[in-house]
């Protein structure tokens, strides 16, 4: 496997988030590589910024899917070539037959690198982008950078808003798509007025509402659970909380005990 060495560049210049010593040194090899007719394989999981990465390669690229039944012919007639769930290919002999028939400079993306072991050889460079979890450092550039896009979007920004996410509750399950989504939901969270919460509320119920005859208690934790959520970190006590309420302490006592599994 080649090993590739370079010297450090500005990675604010270019259109990925790389905070983090992993992607700073893949963003390293793909600077170099770009100019190699070197074919790579790119792993990690879903939303680690594999498609990013190989698109900053070769930004001409064709991108075909793993699973295209005319794959064999792209590869062989193109230049350069992009090839997304590369696990998801029939044939990996045939795959290695197209690569060594034809030219084209090949960057593959694959979610786990074992299961196309068999076909290592077709790729010198091989780079692995860990899990955002794994790259802390990374968490908060991107979350701006999702803010400042919910803020663009909704034409916010030229307000002169700002909207500053809160990393702590942020979802990286899901890596750069659940953190975006995260920061999306946040900012709703800030900006729903009542009546728009309200809609909300009721397309949720549309779309879950049956005839199993326990509706009513069953989804007013929809209410309840992030009353007594916020009202815990409101008012610090159980006491201060009911008189807040308007509630008894033991019925507030007894609605706690109710959604324990959800506070």
């Amino acid at each position: 496997m080649l090993k590739v060495v370079v010297a450090a560049q500005d990675v604010e210049t270019i259109n990925i988030i790389a905070e983090s010593k992993p992607l700073k040194e893949a963003l390293k090899s793909a600077n170099l590589l770009k100019s190699l007719q070197f074919n790579t394989l790119i792993s990690g999981e879903r939303g680690t910024g594999r498609h990013t990465l190989a698109s900053y390669m070769m930004p001409d690229a064709l991108i075909v899917n793993g699973a295209d039944p005319d794959i064999y012919t792209l590869i062989e007639k193109s230049d350069q070539i992009i090839i997304e769930e590369i696990e998801k290919i029939d044939s990996l002999s045939r795959l290695s037959q197209a690569v060594n028939r034809g030219s084209a400079k090949v960057i593959a993306i694959a979610e786990d690198p074992s299961s196309v072991a068999s076909i290592s050889s077709l790729f010198s460079v091989r780079i692995e982008l860990p899990p955002l979890k794994e790259r802390e450092e990374d968490i908060e550039p991107l979350a701006k950078k999702f803010a400042n896009e919910i803020l663009t979007l909704f034409g916010e920004k030229e307000n002169g808003n700002r909207f500053v996410p809160n990393i702590e509750s942020v979802d990286l399950s899901q890596n750069a798509f659940s953190l975006r989504r995260s920061i999306f939901l946040q900012f709703f969270a800030k900006n729903l007025e009542r009546d728009e919460l309200l809609y909300m509320n009721e397309v949720y119920l549309d779309e879950r509402m049956d005839d199993s005859g326990d509706i009513y208690r069953k989804e007013l934790m929809i209410y309840e659970v992030p009353l007594i959520r916020a009202g815990t970190r409101k008012f610090k006590s159980q006491l201060k909380m009911s008189q807040a309420f308007g509630l008894n302490r033991n019925t507030l006592r007894k609605k706690i005990t109710e959604w324990k599994e959800y506070l």
